[in-house]
C-alpha cells in the first residue's frame, strides 16, 4: 500500500517541503522555530541562494542534503537532514566547518564563499548550521557527570575560564529526532516539528496535533496523491537508496560482530595454549631443580606461546636454564 505522506526526511521530499520559493514560508517557521527567535527577532523574509539542486538519487550518500538561503539581515542558513550516523560524526560538522573546501553545502563554505576580492571581514554575515538528524549525536552526556544533551542543542563558542561567549559568527543548531519523547501530544513548536518529521510517512489522516499551520500545509506538500508520475518515481528511487544504504550498514556491523568473535575466540585459544605451555615449564624446572626466581618468572609470564615453546623445548635438551 502507498503511503498518503511521504517521509519529508528523504531529500527530494524535503526539498518540495522547504526548498521550494511556494513553500519558503514553511522553512521561515521551521528556522524560528528551531533558532528559538521570537518578537523582532523573527525571521520574516528569506532568499534561497541557490536554485533547487536535483541530486541524481544514484549519487544519493549516508549525509542527504540541503536547503541555503540568507535573512533579510545578511544571516546566512544551512538547513540539512542527516538520516544515517557516521563515525566521529559531530567531529566532522566541527572539521567541515573550519577546513572543508569539497562540500559547498558546509557552513565553513557558506561563511568562506563570502570573501571576495576587496571585502572587509567586518563586512561579514553570521553562519548557521541547523541539522536534523534521524539519529542520536550525544546519547550520553558529552562530559562524565553532565548534563545530557536535550532534544534541540544550539552551540557556539565560549571562553573556558569565565564561561563568556563571543565570536558568534557561526553557530550550530541541532534536532535529534531519536530524543522527541512526547508521543502523540507535541507541545511546543520543536515538539511539533520532531512528531511531524518522525510521524509524516505513518500517517493515514492529518491528526490534530498537526492540523494547524504551518504542520497542515507541510503535511499537505507531502501528500503522494499529488505527486506525478516522474516525482513519484524519485521518490521509489530515494526511498530504496536509503534502504540499501541501511541495508550495507547492517551487513557491515554483522560482520564486525562476526569479526570480532572470531578474533577473541582465537585470542582465548592463543591465551590458553600459552598458559598450559607456562604452567608446563614450570613443572619441567620443578623436575630438574631449576630455581625459578622473581626474574625467571616474570620473563616466562612475558613469553608468547611461540617462545613458551623454545623455552620448553631448550630445558629438556639442556637440561638447564640458559640465560
Amino acid at each position: 500500500m502507498w503511503p498518503i505522506f511521504a517521509d519529508p526526511k528523504t531529500d527530494f521530499v524535503f526539498k518540495r517541503i522547504f526548498g521550494t520559493e511556494p513553500n519558503k514560508h514553511l522553512l521561515i517557521e521551521l528556522l524560528n522555530s528551531l533558532l528559538e527567535l521570537e518578537g523582532p527577532y523573527r525571521i520574516d523574509e528569506i532568499t534561497f541562494l541557490t536554485p533547487e539542486q536535483k541530486v541524481p538519487v544514484s549519487e544519493l550518500k549516508l549525509s542527504i542534503v540541503d536547503v541555503k538561503c540568507q535573512d533579510a539581515a545578511g544571516n546566512v542558513y544551512v538547513v540539512e537532514m542527516q538520516v544515517f550516523n557516521v563515525e566521529a560524526f559531530e567531529k566532522r560538522v566541527v572539521y567541515s566547518v573550519l577546513l572543508s573546501s569539497r562540500m559547498p553545502r558546509d557552513v565553513s563554505k557558506s561563511y568562506v564563499m563570502q570573501i571576495h576580492s576587496g571585502d572587509h571581514y567586518q563586512d561579514l554575515t553570521d553562519v548557521v548550521g541547523v541539522t536534523i538528524c534521524d539519529f542520536q549525536v550525544w546519547p550520553e552526556p558529552p562530559q562524565p557527570g553532565g548534563a545530557p544533551v536535550p532534544m534541540l542543542s544550539r552551540w557556539r563558542m565560549q571562553e573556558q575560564h569565565g564561561g563568556a561567549r563571543g565570536l558568534p559568527e557561526v553557530q550550530y543548531v541541532f534536532l535529534e529526532l531519536p530524543k522527541y519523547t512526547a508521543g502523540a501530544a507535541p507541545v511546543t513548536t520543536v515538539d511539533h516539528w520532531a512528531y511531524f518529521f518522525r510521524e509524516a510517512e505513518n500517517l493515514e489522516v492529518i491528526p490534530p496535533p498537526l492540523a494547524a499551520d504551518p504542520y497542515r500545509s507541510a503535511l499537505e506538500v507531502a501528500r503522494t496523491a499529488s505527486f506525478t508520475p516522474g516525482e513519484w518515481d524519485a521518490y521509489d528511487r530515494a526511498k530504496i537508496a536509503e534502504q540499501d544504504a541501511r541495508g550495507m550498514l547492517s551487513l557491515a556491523e554483522r560482520h564486525g560482530r562476526a569479526e570480532g568473535r572470531a578474533e577473541g575466540r582465537a585470542e582465548g585459544r592463543a591465551e590458553g595454549l600459552a598458559e598450559g605451555l607456562r604452567r608446563n615449564v614450570v613443572d619441567v624446572c620443578g623436575l630438574l631443580d631449576i630455581e625459578l626466581g622473581p626474574e625467571r618468572r616474570a620473563q616466562i609470564e612475558s613469553l608468547k606461546a611461540a617462545e613458551l615453546e623454545a623455552l620448553l623445548a631448550r630445558l629438556k635438551r639442556d637440561r638447564c636454564w640458559a640465560d
